[in-house]
């Protein structure tokens, strides 16, 4: 009797250990990864093009159509700067070759009063720098690109003349270092709208007026 029962569990154990078997090996072997399988994202990974050579771009001296003296000397030296650091293209002297030339002209310079009172005089003056600037192709000589920027910078007037005319000049500077920050951002834009085939003809654009408030002499003047 007692090997009567342990015959039959014998053979269910052998029969649970067969099917457990086939089941392991039927999930252990069917899972499979077609193609690159997964990426980090959940986007394909796609090769980019390199880029080629930059253009090149020389920067004369701009034409100062304002009363201010020697303004087109910093306004020049501030495009050179920006264009070099954000423009896509790689400025050149211009003494050498080139693709492009960056003509630029200081066509106003206005000083209007923001805040004024009749005993004490003018609080607060704001100067307003207009700027146009076209791209000309070096070998054809056309214009490929034309902007008009035009940045402002406020300043606190105190009974010092002297120290008025600091600030005030400090205030022009800041504006000239705004149009050519903008300017190269656009140009930046251009370049990639002619890569892509998007460029649309050159015309002028008139900028947002980005503005800055320079220090009175009450306050610690910004380094």
């Amino acid at each position: 009797m007692k090997n009567g029962r342990a015959r039959p569990a014998f053979l269910a154990c052998l029969a649970f250990l067969a099917a457990a078997s086939l089941t392991l090996g039927a999930c252990g072997y069917q899972f499979r990864v077609e193609g690159q399988g997964p990426t980090i994202g959940g986007a394909p990974v796609t090769q980019v093009a390199p880029a080629g050579p930059l253009p090149r771009l020389s920067i004369p001296n701009f034409e100062n159509k304002a009363f201010e003296p020697n303004l087109e000397l910093k306004y020049s030296a501030y495009a050179r700067k920006e264009f070099s650091a954000g423009s896509g293209a790689r400025v050149v002297n211009v003494s050498e070759p080139t693709d492009y030339i960056l003509k630029g002209a200081i066509t106003a310079v206005a000083l209007p009063t923001l805040a004024f009172s009749i005993t004490e005089g003018t609080h607060e003056t704001r100067v307003t720098v207009t700027v146009k600037a076209n791209v000309e192709d070096a070998k054809t000589g056309k214009v490929v690109w034309s902007q008009i920027a035009t940045a402002s910078s406020e300043f606190f007037v105190t009974n010092d003349l002297q120290f008025n005319r600091v600030l005030q000049i400090r205030a022009l500077e800041q504006a000239g270092r705004l149009i050519a920050e903008d300017l190269a951002t656009r140009f930046l834009v251009f370049l990639d709208a002619t890569r892509a085939g998007t460029a649309t003809p050159p015309g002028p654009g008139q900028d947002l007026t980005p503005t800055q408030t320079l220090p009175s002499a009450d306050r610690p003047m910004a380094r």
